[in-house]
């Protein structure tokens, strides 16, 4: 009779492998920074975070591999609870959705996809048991919130930063239509106590209220209510 591995088995050896593979850069990036070689650490940082989503990925699967019915659900809960994504109307009415991280640049498949499914997430239960809101004729402003330790050099331009998958998500609960001539983009970066992204659906007749409203909002971002006003 042959011995098999379980699925769940098979995978606690690839996480034990990825685990493994992120010691390597680690190590280096250390060594890099004694040596005062910047690039060589930021490098070293690039592999490590690539190797920690890789874990990430597999680890956010694994409760299921025990067969458990609750695991999904559970790590669902698990992954919402890290992330802290915030949902909310202002006092004006508008929608926002405040995400405690960078947006990914474009191309970055696997970090555009654990946003997305998180704000999904995040949605669904925001939503539950509220009437349904459509913005309808409004501008989606994508706000980029940089820690202001980090050095404006490291600023991304704007049209190398991953956006779709927030206007998809947004769009799904809040929006009537997202074509161009009903919704209009725009797009500003800003100093602020830590990395985030806000994204807010302002109608255009609003805009100018928003510009003027922006430059009082506190390092923590702007102030939300559970329900529209």
């Amino acid at each position: 009779m042959y011995n098999t591995k379980s699925s769940f088995e098979k995978e606690v050896a690839r996480v034990e492998t990825r685990y493994r593979s992120m010691h390597e850069p680690l190590v280096a990036m250390r060594q890099k920074l004694r040596a005062r070689d910047v690039y060589g650490a930021y490098q070293e940082a690039l592999n490590f975070a690539d190797a920690s989503e890789k874990l990430t990925l597999i680890a956010r699967q694994l409760p299921a591999y025990t067969g458990n019915p609750h695991a999904y659900k559970a790590t669902e809960q698990i992954t919402a609870d890290n992330l802290g994504i915030r949902l909310g109307f202002t006092a004006e009415g508008w929608f926002v959705a405040s995400i405690p991280a960078l947006l990914p640049k474009k191309g970055k498949s696997g970090s555009a996809d654990y946003i997305r499914d998180n704000m999904y997430q995040a949605l669904s239960r925001f939503f539950k048991g509220k009437p349904p809101v459509r913005y309808d004729d409004c501008v989606i402003i994508f706000r980029h919130v940089y820690a202001r330790s980090r050095p404006e050099r490291e600023y991304r331009d704007h049209d190398n930063i991953e956006i779709n998958m927030a206007v998809d998500c947004v769009a799904f609960y809040v929006l009537l239509d997202d074509s161009p001539l009903r919704c209009s983009h725009y797009y500003c970066s800003t100093p602020g106590d830590e990395n985030r992204a806000e994204v807010f659906i302002v109608p255009q007749s609003e805009m100018a209220q928003w510009i003027l409203d922006a430059n009082s909002y506190d390092g923590n971002g702007v102030i939300l209510y559970e329900d529209r006003p």
